[in-house]
């Protein structure tokens, strides 16, 4: 399991590169082998599409199950919102016992904070708005939750096209226990050379361009803006 980080090169790790280079087989998701294309060279892969994670998790272990030294790809961590947990279960459940090494990398929440500033340097949760495992009812209960413990929040996976309301609720959520301008910060394609920044209020993010691509961080009470940065303070006396 091999976490390549947002996007750019520059932000993939040493061991992560390693990882691949010492690999005969690369499997992922299309997308994010094409984004680690100068470490491809002549190996062979094996890519599918979004909803593909189980075949390729198991195509990628009964590889390894053979002899075949693999990388199987994730974009950011694969032990955050990744396949390493997947990978483990998996292999578990079909009685396959190969050595699984899981390559941290960089994940999405990290990266935009950097990119916005320092809003996560208290107390911070991560919730991902993607139903798609998760029951709905089960991700507003951890969003009512969360939004009432002053803490800063990470929303991944927030809108998509079809995907529309769930951010709409989220935000009517924190309106009922965060005042209306509490700062937020928007980043959109991460380490990228397409990557754009907003900084806003919990009143205005509607407003916002918000995409798949997208990740929000809603501040806390210590969240401020300063000189366009988004900071949490921790309390220092200055």
């Amino acid at each position: 399991m091999v976490g390549i980080g947002p996007g750019a090169s520059e932000d993939r790790t040493r061991r992560a590169e390693t990882a691949i280079n010492h690999s005969q087989l690369l499997v992922g998701y299309t997308p994010y082998v094409e984004t680690i294309a100068d470490l491809v060279g002549e190996r062979e892969t094996y890519t599918s599409g979004m909803r593909q994670e189980v075949e390729r998790c198991r195509y990628a272990l009964a590889k390894a199950a053979d002899g075949t030294v693999v990388s199987l790809i994730s974009s950011g961590d694969p032990g955050v919102y990744g396949m390493a947990g997947l990978a483990i279960e998996l292999a578990a459940a079909e009685g396959l016992t190969v050595p699984i090494e899981i390559v941290p990398g960089v994940t999405a929440a990290t990266v935009a904070a950097a990119a916005l500033g320092a809003p996560l340097m208290l107390d911070f949760a991560v919730i991902s708005l993607s139903d798609l495992l998760v029951p709905w009812e089960t991700i507003r209960h951890r969003l009512d939750c969360v939004s009432q413990s002053d803490t800063t929040v990470v929303l991944y996976n927030p809108r998509s096209k079809r995907r529309i309301r769930q951010l709409e609720e989220a935000v009517e959520i924190f309106r009922q226990h965060r005042p209306a301008e509490t700062p937020v910060g928007i980043v959109t394609s991460a380490s990228t050379l397409e990557q754009t920044l907003v900084v806003t209020d919990l009143d205005h993010l509607l407003q916002q361009e918000v995409t798949m691509l997208s990740t929000v961080i809603i501040g806390s009470n210590a969240t401020k803006i300063i000189d366009g940065w988004l900071v949490t303070s921790r309390g220092y006396q200055l």
